[in-house]
């Protein structure tokens, strides 16, 4: 009968040591990736822009889309994201002020709202809003899509231009209210609505560009739509790579092809105003 001579301390401790990297290389390749907390008005054009990121990086971002409000709030809860995009820099001034992220973030885009309408509706859409003008003569049973006020800053924009225009009461008993400006763009979209105010990226992704008509309305109708993000201070590597991808000239050519404006390289990091 053979007997089995022991191994040799030093082969034991090499095994050891082989096993422990071995261990740890699978534990790094597990890491979940990292969270991304973004407005939904980017939700096509961030979907483009991660995959691009990952096509070339091969490292995996995680995107939720959400009000920015509802986001941010989230965050002040302890939520786990390492990115947040947000629609309203107010927002990330907020989360700066409690010292929840690396510095006040830098604007990346400065968004647009449209008058929308879905083929068959019977709304004219002109950038005056004569034609909701002229609907609502008509005392109308249907409805009409924005993003909530309370959370969303699309929806405070879209709250903005009805005022100016002089239609925001006679208006209110017929608006259907989005938790989001991706679900007021679902409402106005699927027939729940004659119309909308929407943000332009929206109404420019393959999903909703054939689905009805839209108009620009002019900037000087809301207050801007400066959109600022910020590392959290969580952000893993990952994460920071992700961050610069999105200044960077790839991730900056899909945000103006989803009619963001974007301008040269941001210049105005860390002042959160």
């Amino acid at each position: 009968m053979s007997t089995r001579r022991p191994l040799p301390s030093r082969l034991i401790r090499a095994l050891m040591f082989v096993t422990a990297l071995v261990g740890g290389a699978s534990t790094l390749g597990a890491q979940p990736a990292p969270r991304v907390a973004a407005a939904s008005d980017l939700k096509f054009a961030l979907e483009e822009v991660s995959a691009q990121f990952t096509k070339q990086s091969g490292a995996r971002v995680e995107l939720v889309f959400g009000s920015s409000g509802t986001l941010a709030r989230q965050i002040l809860d302890g939520a786990p994201f390492e990115v947040f995009l947000s629609a309203d820099e107010a927002f990330v001034t907020r989360l700066a002020d409690a010292r929840l992220t690396r510095d006040r973030g830098t604007l990346y885009a400065v968004g647009r709202v449209v008058l929308f309408a879905p083929h068959g509706s019977p709304l004219a859409i002109d950038e005056r809003l004569d034609g909701l003008r002229a609907w609502l003569a008509t005392k109308p049973t249907g409805k009409f899509a924005i993003a909530n006020p309370a959370y969303a800053p699309y929806g405070r924009a879209a709250e903005a231009v009805l005022r100016a225009r002089h239609l925001w009461e006679p208006l209110r008993p017929a608006l259907v209210l989005g938790e989001n400006i991706a679900q007021a763009a679902t409402f106005a979209t699927t027939g729940n609505a004659v119309g909308g105010i929407l943000a332009h990226s929206l109404v420019l992704a393959s999903p909703l560009r054939d689905r009805g008509r839209f108009v620009l309305l002019p900037e000087s109708l809301h207050p801007p739509l400066r959109q600022r993000m910020v590392l959290l201070k969580r952000a893993s590597a990952t994460a920071e790579r992700f961050y610069q991808y999105l200044q960077g000239q790839d991730g900056r050519e899909v945000l103006r092809r989803y009619g963001f404006t974007t301008g040269p390289a941001p210049q105005d990091q860390g002042t959160g105003r």
